[in-house]
């Protein structure tokens, strides 16, 4: 069963091909302001169609892409390290202090989902505000 996610303009539009295994809330300076519940998927996983209104903003650069439909406004997806992979939701590393994710990780705003299930997933509250 796939999944739809559109801008309000519907510019973009985001296949998922599943409901994530994880998502969750962040309270961080960038996220907090967008209201976005983020849905994560591995590279390769998502169709993403976007026009010439996809734009992206990073504010610490180290990969880290935040995409929004440029028309409308609408804050689509983000394309990032893969942090989780080294380092707990807590901020305290997995493995050695100071290691740095070999992967990537994509990140859908699943508010975009018309009439989503929100019942059929658990969100996580991350601290990201203190933790990074």
């Amino acid at each position: 069963m796939s999944l739809i996610a559109k801008c309000h303009c519907g510019a973009t539009q985001i296949e998922l091909p599943h409901k994530p295994e994880r998502a969750a809330d962040c309270n961080c300076t960038f996220c907090s302001r967008t209201g976005a519940v983020w849905g994560y998927f591995k590279p390769g996983e998502l169709h993403i169609a976007a026009g010439e209104h996809d734009k992206f903003y990073s504010a610490s650069g180290f990969g880290n892409e935040h995409h929004f439909c440029s028309h409308c406004g609408m804050q689509t997806y983000g394309v990032s390290p893969d942090w989780s992979s080294v380092y707990n939701d807590d901020g305290t590393p997995k493995g050695e202090p100071g290691a740095m994710p070999t992967g990537q990780i994509f990140a859908v705003n699943l508010r975009l989902i018309d009439d989503f299930d929100w019942s059929s997933i658990q969100v996580e509250h991350m601290d990201g505000r203190n933790n990074w």
